[in-house]
C-alpha cells in the first residue's frame, strides 16, 4: 500500500491508521518535502516507476494506492497510464471535484493575509486538520460521558499536537499557494483520463466535507469509473483520516476491497475482528437486542437442556444449520451473542446479492452489508463451504435461504429447504459436527403487512422485481421453481409491543468416524431429514415453552431491569 497524502504533502492522514494497515500490507508514504516544487506530472511519474517495480516484483499481488484529495488525483492518473497493472484505488474525498469547490477562491484569499496569519482562519485550519471541535459530540454520541469525551478529546489533541505546532513550517503561505495551483492542475488532469481507469475503486466520500463537494463527487466517480464502488460518511469532514471513531482498515475490509492475490477470496482472505470492528457490531444491533432479549439455550451430550451455550462443541469444524427468521432478524444476535459467551466465531454462507455492486447500488445505503462482510459473511458457494470446513470453522447455514428469510403471510416457522441433502456429505468428508438450532420470536415483533404475493399485485412492481433478480443467479440448478431462484424482494411489516427471541441449538451431530457410511448418499438423505426434524422439533419446543415465559413481554422485562439493573440477566421458563 502506497499513501499519497493530501496537501500536506507528509502523509498526517496516516497518523491514526499506519499501525494497522502495517499489520495488513507493506506500507509506503509518498513524502513531498515543503520546498519542493515538483509539479504534479512529475510526480504521477514518481509513484508511476515505484508502482511499476513493485508490480514486477510481486505480480501475483495487488498494489494498493491510498489517495486524499490531491493525492487521489494521482492515484486514477497513475491507474489510467498502467490499465494492466492490478491496481486498487481507495480515494478519499478526491480532488476531481477542484473547479466545483470554495478552494478555487481560496488562492485569491490568501493574496490578501500576510504570513504566518494564513493558518488562523477556520477555513484553512479545516483544509489542514481537519473539525476537531466536532470530536466531543462523537464520542458523547458513542455513550461516554462529557467528562469522559472531555478527557478522550485531550489525549487525541496531545498526540496531535506535535503535528499543529509545525503547521508554520509545513505549509508556509507561497508552499500552499503553490499547492492549491498543483490542485487544480490535478483535477483537469485527472478528469481527462477518468475514462481509461480500469482499477478496482473505492471511494471514501464524507458529507459534512468543509471544502469540497465530495458526497456528489463520489457519485459521479461511481458512475463514471467502470469498477467503482462508494462509501458514504455521513458525520465526517474534509480531514476524515484524522477525525475520532473512523477507521481505514475497517472501511477497506468492510467493502470487500481486501485482498492477497489477483481475485479476492473471502475465506483466505478475511481477516479477524478486532475489539473495535466486534463493539461496533454489537452497536449496530444494540436496538434489536434490547427489544428482543433473546435467550439461548443448549442441548448437553446426555440430552439435557440448558441455558446458555455450555451444550456447543469447543473445536470446530462444525455446520450450523436451522431456521432462517423473517429478514434475518435471529443473524445479529446469533453471531454476536455466541462469539462474545464462547469465543467462537461463526462465518455465515450468505446471498451472493450481498456481494454484488449492481445490486448494492439499490440499497439506501451503499454500506447496508458491510458489518456482514466484516463479521466474516461469504457468498454461498460449494468452493467456499469447503474451504471454510477445511479451515476448521464454525459455519452458518441455512438450507431455506431467501425463501425462508423472505416468507409470504401464514408461512413464519416453515422450513423451505430443498429434497436433497446439500450439506451432509460435505461436512462428513471433514468430519464435521452439525448443530441443528431453531428460533422463534418474530411474530411477537412485528406483523406482516405485504409479502411477495401482495407486491407484485402493485403496479409496475415487476419493473423492480426484474432489477433485483434479473441477473439469472441460480444457487441451486438441482431445485426448481421459487427454491431455485432464491429471489430477492422486500417485505412490507408494522411494529407491535415486543416480545422475546428465543434459540434453540439441539444435540450435536456427529460425522467424524461415518465418512464411509455417509458417502451412500441413502444413508446422507437419511441423516439430512434427521437434522430437518430436529430443527422442527427445536421450534415447536420453543414455541411451547414461550408460553410460560413471565418476561416474554417487554414490559415485565423492563419492570425486572428497573429493580436488578440494565445489565441484569432476566429470566426465562426453565428448560
Amino acid at each position: 500500500m502506497l499513501y499519497l497524502p493530501g496537501i500536506d504533502g507528509v502523509g498526517l492522514g496516516l497518523i491514526r491508521h499506519h499501525e494497522r494497515l502495517a499489520k495488513m500490507f507493506d506500507m509506503w508514504c509518498l513524502h513531498i518535502p515543503v520546498e519542493d516544487r515538483t509539479s504534479f506530472e512529475g510526480l504521477v511519474e514518481y509513484v508511476e516507476r515505484a508502482v511499476k517495480s513493485e508490480g514486477q516484483r510481486a505480480r501475483e499481488k495487488p498494489v494498493y494506492l491510498v489517495g486524499e484529495s490531491v493525492g487521489a488525483c494521482i492515484a486514477l492518473a497513475v491507474a489510467a497510464r498502467n490499465p494492466d497493472i492490478d491496481l486498487v484505488l481507495i480515494l478519499v474525498n478526491p480532488g476531481t471535484s477542484f473547479q466545483k469547490s470554495q478552494l478555487q477562491s481560496l488562492s485569491a484569499f490568501l493574496d490578501l493575509v500576510p504570513e504566518p496569519f494564513h493558518l488562523t482562519t477556520p477555513q484553512m485550519l479545516n483544509f489542514l486538520t481537519g473539525n476537531f471541535m466536532k470530536m466531543p459530540s462523537t464520542i458523547v454520541g458513542r455513550g461516554f460521558s462529557f467528562q469522559e469525551a472531555g478527557q478522550a478529546l485531550s489525549e487525541i489533541t496531545t498526540s496531535l499536537l506535535p503535528s499543529l505546532t509545525s503547521l508554520p513550517d509545513v505549509f508556509p503561505k507561497e508552499s500552499i499557494v503553490w499547492k492549491l495551483k498543483m490542485l487544480r492542475t490535478a483535477s483537469s488532469f485527472a478528469n481527462s483520463r477518468l475514462h481509461a481507469v480500469k482499477a478496482q475503486t473505492l471511494v471514501l466520500a464524507s458529507w459534512n466535507d468543509e471544502l469540497l463537494p465530495s458526497r456528489e463527487e463520489a457519485e459521479r466517480l461511481r458512475d463514471t469509473l467502470e469498477k467503482c464502488r462508494i462509501r458514504n460518511f455521513k458525520d465526517n469532514g474534509h480531514k476524515i483520516l484524522l477525525e475520532a471513531e473512523f477507521d481505514l482498515a475497517t472501511a477497506i475490509k468492510g467493502a470487500g476491497y481486501y485482498r492477497r492475490s489477483l481475485q479476492t477470496d473471502f475465506v483466505s482472505d478475511y481477516l479477524p475482528l478486532t475489539p473495535d470492528e466486534f463493539q461496533k457490531a454489537t452497536d449496530h444491533i444494540r436496538m434489536l437486542q434490547y427489544i428482543a432479549n433473546p435467550v439461548m439455550l443448549s442441548t448437553l451430550p446426555d440430552g439435557k437442556i440448558v441455558r446458555g451455550l455450555s451444550g456447543l462443541p469447543k473445536q470446530g469444524p462444525a455446520v450450523l444449520v436451522g431456521y432462517h427468521m423473517l429478514m434475518g432478524f435471529e443473524l445479529g444476535p446469533l453471531v454476536t451473542g455466541v462469539l462474545s459467551s464462547t469465543g467462537i466465531h461463526i462465518r455465515g454462507l450468505a446471498h451472493p446479492f450481498m456481494f454484488d455492486k449492481n445490486k448494492e447500488n439499490m440499497m439506501p445505503d451503499p454500506s447496508y452489508y458491510d458489518m456482514h462482510r466484516i463479521m466474516g459473511a461469504v457468498p454461498v458457494t460449494a468452493a467456499n463451504f469447503y474451504k471454510l470446513l477445511a479451515e476448521e470453522n464454525f459455519v452458518l447455514l441455512y438450507p431455506g435461504g431467501a425463501r425462508e428469510a423472505l416468507h409470504r403471510k401464514g408461512e413464519e416457522y416453515k422450513l423451505f429447504w430443498p429434497e436433497q441433502s446439500e450439506f451432509v456429505r460435505m461436512a462428513s468428508r471433514f468430519g464435521a459436527t452439525i448443530i441443528p438450532f431453531g428460533v422463534v420470536g418474530e411474530d411477537d415483533i412485528c406483523d406482516m403487512l405485504l409479502d411477495y404475493d401482495d407486491l407484485m399485485k402493485i403496479p409496475f412492481y415487476d419493473i423492480l422485481d426484474n432489477m433485483l433478480n434479473g441477473d439469472g443467479v441460480k444457487l441451486r440448478t438441482n431445485s426448481t421453481g421459487e427454491l431455485k431462484d432464491q429471489a430477492i424482494h422486500p417485505v412490507v411489516v408494522a411494529p407491535k409491543i415486543p416480545g422475546r427471541f428465543y434459540f434453540i441449538f439441539g444435540k450435536p451431530i456427529e460425522t467424524r468416524g461415518r465418512e464411509k457410511e455417509l458417502r451412500d448418499k441413502e444413508n446422507a438423505q437419511q441423516l439430512y431429514l434427521n437434522v430437518k426434524s430436529e430443527v422442527e422439533s427445536c421450534m415447536k419446543y420453543l414455541q411451547d415453552k414461550r408460553e410460560k415465559d413471565p418476561y416474554r413481554s417487554i414490559v415485565p422485562r423492563l419492570l425486572y431491569q428497573m429493580v436488578h439493573g440494565v445489565d441484569a440477566e432476566v429470566p426465562t421458563f426453565e428448560p
